[in-house]
């Protein structure tokens, strides 16, 4: 499914440690490596230095790893100029790292990350930093709906990062409090739970399988970004990855975003994954 990956990288620290989960997964998958600069205009002198020498470390430590890479530099409007290099190239998924304006700015609307998982005709990986340390992640957390799109692609991309990294992986959904009318709320067992799971749910760790990922499940219901933000401090998980939120800003407004509170308290790196080939 990834035959070319390509990994966003500046000056900052964690749009390095971005571009080495990208490297893991081009290993997996048997994909050629493509690392990128966008040197925007007025960077300082030192900010583009810090790039370059960036880009120089995973070159190398692509090659060491015996994965065919090609560096690319170029100025301008970083968005576009990397949606140019994707159409030109046919990339099929881009790993970028947040800011810090990312996780400032409500909804992260206007950010150059959302953006550009908004305007590239491909798949997006858009990478969170918190612990700079864990670079090989355990223990992948993976929350999910009860309806999800792209479910093959999903799991094919946490299956070959899981692969990459010898992973495991620990799916996570959280489910409405089951109710029955004039009864009020009813506990269920988690085994009862279990038997409840939905569909896409159930195909996606169907294909886990297929892959040969090692796997647990669990449900535990509750308000969503607490729930999975409790998970993955209790549980001391190295690394979560989640779909990228589809609700609108009315729907934001008024129930808030999984995506936007974790991006704030995630305990560990996260990934907000945007499929870009649809199921065939």
């Amino acid at each position: 499914m990834y035959s070319k990956i390509l990994a966003a990288v500046n000056e900052h620290l964690n749009s390095e440690i971005s571009a080495r989960y990208a490297i893991y997964l081009a290993k997996a998958c048997g994909a050629k490596l493509y690392i990128c600069f966008i040197a925007e205009t007025g960077i300082s002198r030192s900010s583009f230095d810090k790039a370059e020498n960036a880009m120089k470390r995973i070159f190398i430590k692509a090659e060491e790893m015996g994965i065919k890479t090609e560096s690319i530099t170029g100025t301008g409007e970083p968005v576009s100029e990397i949606n140019k290099i994707v159409k030109h190239e046919g990339i099929d998924i881009v790993f970028t790292a947040t800011r810090r304006e990312d996780i400032e700015k409500r909804f992260y609307a206007g950010t150059i990350a959302r953006t550009l998982s908004l305007r590239v005709p491909c798949s997006v990986a858009l990478v969170r930093i918190v612990h700079i340390g864990k670079l090989y992640p355990k223990h992948i957390l993976v929350p999910l709906k009860a309806k999800i799109n792209n479910v093959k692609e999903r799991a094919y991309f946490t299956a070959k990062m899981a692969e990459g990294f010898n992973s495991k992986v620990f799916v996570f959904h959280s489910p409405k409090p089951f109710t029955k009318f004039f009864q009020g709320e009813i506990h269920l067992t988690p085994f009862e739970w279990t038997k409840r799971l939905p569909k896409d749910i159930l195909n996606f760790i169907e294909y886990l399988k297929k892959y040969g990922i090692a796997h647990e499940g669990k449900l535990a219901p509750g308000a969503i970004g607490k729930s999975i933000t409790i998970e993955a401090a209790s549980k001391r998980h190295d690394l979560i990855i989640m779909g990228a939120s589809e609700r609108n800003l009315l729907n934001s407004l008024l129930l808030g975003n999984p995506v936007e509170e974790l991006l704030k308290n995630t305990p560990c790196n996260l990934i907000i994954f945007k499929p870009g080939h649809e199921d065939s």
